[in-house]
């Protein structure tokens, strides 16, 4: 059996780095090119379709990274647990202590609350039919669904390729994390968000970058060239990907080398501060800031702020480009569990086991969001923000996310003292096609939460 492979995608050499596999993921998968619709959630579990089983799988079931489709649908749905098989990568640590343990009820009580909260039924966005909660996982190609109330788990799902064990690409979530470790230091005093960049990163030059504040930086108002055109073979996402590709680079390559070096050389298009442009080289401009002022990589400053003094119980893992330095983009992988950990110490504005990990103004500068008169072009989040590399839907519960390519949300809801997370993978990587049976699906659960109260 042949491997499909994407039409009209630029040849980026033998392999895809994980900028490269998000961008070809971006298009509808070939099915639906076709006009056919994609595999199912229960069609396309990577059991049912027996990807890498064997000893050796067979050969139209291998999964590998020089095919350059390991991110295409529906192997998509294996790869997002295995990334670490297909690119290089850099440990965040959860240090050598006993993990600090998630309360849960009886297990009769969860149980009953699984079946109530599968039961639920709400109203899609734009739809004439409800749809129940359960409904709504299998339609947005769940891998795991977790929720916690007062700190309590109330709800834990594991589907795909995602075991209780298991590691799941948090995509674009990532940002988040670099975003709230650049406004805990913002909060410190260690970081002067006022600052243009070229103060603290003097060799960005004459890039664009250099005249932007950190602000601009760390909320997306930059106004830097950088097209994600996936169809055009000259737009800077694979200028972005051969730069950032962790292979040697070919003899007659002459772009920069690594995500730094093509920082460097970024054009201006618009003005900063004038409205928010939603594009990944400002994550990996802030991660160079944050590592330059904190003398640590984003990867061990995650360790030491976060998955240490949380209490992980499970190491994470970042991929990182030809000279190691971490994606702060879009790299990391984790445990449901750890990111539900993260998202309770969002709600808890900063505290964590009886411990301040962080002042409560960083989780509350978060929550407040960004300026709503920049926000635009999504239309799933009207009146929305961005702020510190997290969505804020500015709704009647002040709930804020963390979210990621094909599905992936850490939702925190202050109201409902809830916290969800999301890890998926959904066909098409634009959440903006899922919003519609999740965000009311989210509210929905809320709202049945604070019922009991």
């Amino acid at each position: 059996m042949m491997m499909p492979r994407f039409a009209n995608l630029p040849k980026l050499g033998p392999r895809l780095g994980i900028v490269a596999a998000i961008a070809a993921a971006l298009a509808l998968p070939a099915a639906a090119q076709q006009g056919q619709p994609p595999l199912s959630a229960q069609e396309s579990d990577p059991r049912v379709m027996g990807w890498m089983e064997g000893f050796p799988p067979p050969a139209d079931k291998i999964i590998t990274q020089p095919d350059s489709v390991y991110f295409s649908f529906p192997r998509l749905r294996w790869s997002v647990c295995h990334l670490r098989e297909f690119l290089p990568t850099e440990q965040i640590s959860r240090g050598t202590g006993a993990p600090s343990p998630l309360a849960y009820p009886s297990p009769a009580e969860f149980a009953e609350e699984r079946a109530q909260i599968d039961a639920l039924t709400f109203m899609p966005i734009n739809a004439s039919e409800p749809m129940t909660w359960e409904q709504s996982l299998y339609a947005n190609y769940t891998d795991g669904m977790l929720i916690l109330h007062k700190g309590e788990v109330v709800y834990e799902r594991y589907f795909g390729c995602l075991e209780e064990d298991g590691k799941h690409a948090a995509m674009s979530m990532t940002k988040s994390v670099t975003g709230l470790l650049a406004q805990i230091l913002v909060a410190e005093g260690k970081l002067d968000e006022t600052k243009l960049v070229r103060e603290i990163i003097p060799e960005i030059g004459s890039s664009a970058f250099a005249n932007a504040t950190v602000r601009q930086v760390m909320d997306m108002t930059t106004g830097v060239k950088y097209s994600e055109d996936y169809s055009d073979p000259n737009a800077d996402i694979w200028l972005y990907s051969r730069a950032a590709s962790p292979l040697p680079k070919p003899a007659d390559y002459e772009g920069p080398d690594g995500y730094w070096e093509y920082l460097q050389q970024v054009e201006p298009e618009g003005r900063h501060g004038d409205s928010f442009h939603y594009k990944t080289i400002n994550s990996d401009m802030l991660g160079w800031i944050i590592s330059r002022v904190s003398g640590k990589s984003v990867t061990e400053l995650a360790s030491e702020r976060l998955w240490k003094p949380m209490g992980a119980e499970q190491d994470a893992y970042q991929t990182v480009d030809g000279k190691g330095v971490p994606f702060a983009g879009g790299g990391i992988s984790a445990g449901l569990r750890d990111l539900g950990r993260l998202g309770l110490l969002m709600l808890n504005k900063g505290e964590a086991n009886g411990e301040r990990l962080f002042p409560a103004s960083v989780a509350e500068r978060i929550a407040k969001g960004g300026d709503r008169s920049k926000f635009a072009g999504f239309p799933t989040i009207p009146g929305g923000s961005y702020t510190s590399q997290w969505w804020v839907f500015h709704n009647e519960h002040g709930a804020y996310a963390a979210r990621g390519v094909h599905g992936q949300t850490i939702y925190v809801d202050p109201t409902a003292e809830m916290v969800l997370v999301r890890f998926a993978s959904f066909p098409a990587a634009q959440n903006g096609r899922i919003d519609p049976t999740s965000l009311p699906a989210y509210q929905a659960v809320a709202e049945y939460l604070m019922s009991k109260e």
